[in-house]
């Protein structure tokens, strides 16, 4: 079967009504969406990270990754929880492993991170936090900021060459596994000015960042998923992977969903897009760049003046949202929540949420359903 395509401007041209409507009366339509996606993923079991043996694992102890689609480790010396991170594989537009979502690296967790990146295969790690904000650790320091080798458990780890963008930092690392001859290249994406708690000051910054990485990852072969990271790697690791994922549905010419992008990420870890106002965010940021901004082809915009400021000055309206872990009411509740652990969905739920069929990514087939005339990039 054949997929309907859209040209850019058709694309943006229905986009820009949609949040026109979404932003009226004071954002009402976004409140309700969000306010509607609160509850999905909620019953999915954490158990591996609330086990007692894997909880110092956790940088916050509220944010655990689901069971069904967590990240597994070769177990080490038979000790079966040497198999547990708090990382999760989520979907991106091909399958349900295009990305690795995780929290920062603890010093304590390190070596399981880059045991992590060799096992799977990785070629691409995507770091949107600083490593810390004020007297706040929000990531320890995993690889070295300069050119130079340190080494986690059997992993060895050199800086290469670490060239300056704009607003972030891309850094060439070489990895070696001990006794193993043969090494890897693997990009490293370092955006640090996104704050801890709500959204980047300079939307076309992001922009012109995610649109770099997604032309990267579009131009390799799929060797491993992407790892992408931010503290906890729920709000600022979900918002990167859902405009990533809407660039890619966008340059192929199909409309896309913003909110069921976000339920099915949500469905493969907790709160990924974690705040309104990170939610109105990927809107206005897809909005900006299919006008022409930060690599979108403006030849064929329609003019969207009204509905991006009006979104921009939404959003700048927005009280910084909590990001959860900086929130003790929060995690009052969510320890209350967690003191029984919910029991574990029917089989036939998990294969419901698994199926590719109930997935948005069932709207970008391979490239050879499309009329490559029909592309824009």
């Amino acid at each position: 079967m054949r997929v309907q395509t859209s040209s850019r401007a058709q694309i943006l041209r229905e986009l820009h009504f949609r949040c026109q409507a979404l932003a009226a009366n004071d954002n009402r339509g976004f409140k309700q969406e969000f306010e509607e996606l609160n509850e999905v993923g909620k019953d999915l079991p954490t158990r591996a990270g609330d086990s007692g043996a894997n909880r110092e694992k956790n940088r916050y102890p509220y944010i655990l990754p689901y069971d069904h689609c967590r990240v597994r480790l070769s177990i080490q010396n038979s000790h079966p929880h040497t198999d547990y991170i708090n990382a999760n594989f989520v979907p991106g537009g091909g399958s349900e492993r295009d990305f690795i979502c995780t929290q920062g690296p603890m010093h304590s967790t390190m070596a399981d991170f880059w045991r992590m990146v060799w096992e799977q295969n990785v070629r691409i790690i995507v770091m949107v936090t600083a490593l810390r904000h004020k007297d706040i650790l929000l990531c320890d320091k995993y690889w070295p900021l300069e050119r130079g080798t340190v080494h986690h458990g059997l992993i060895q780890v050199t800086t290469v060459t670490r060239k300056q963008g704009p607003d972030y930092f891309i850094t060439t690392i070489n990895l070696r596994q001990r006794d193993c001859p043969a090494d890897r290249m693997i990009t490293h994406y370092y955006y640090p000015s996104w704050p801890d708690r709500g959204i980047p000051k300079d939307s076309f910054s992001l922009c012109v960042f995610t649109n770099h990485v997604r032309q990267h990852l579009e131009s390799i072969p799929r060797l491993g998923p992407a790892v992408v990271h931010c503290s906890a790697g729920v709000g600022r690791s979900g918002t990167f992977v859902s405009l990533l994922w809407l660039m890619q549905l966008c340059a192929r010419g199909i409309q896309p969903d913003i909110r069921a992008a976000v339920e099915d990420l949500r469905l493969h870890r907790m709160w990924m897009v974690q705040n309104l106002e990170q939610y109105i965010f990927v809107h206005w940021c897809l909005l900006q760049w299919l006008s022409g901004g930060a690599g979108g082809s403006s030849a064929c915009s329609p003019q969207i003046q009204g509905a991006s400021s009006n979104i921009n000055h939404h959003i700048q309206d927005q009280p910084h949202s909590s990001s959860g872990w900086g929130d003790r009411t929060a995690r009052r509740r969510h320890r209350r929540h967690r003191q029984k652990p919910p029991p574990d969905p029917p089989q036939s739920t998990i294969q419901q949420i698994l199926h590719p069929g109930n997935l948005l990514r069932r709207l970008l087939p391979s490239s050879s359903l499309f009329n490559p005339s029909s592309h824009t990039s």
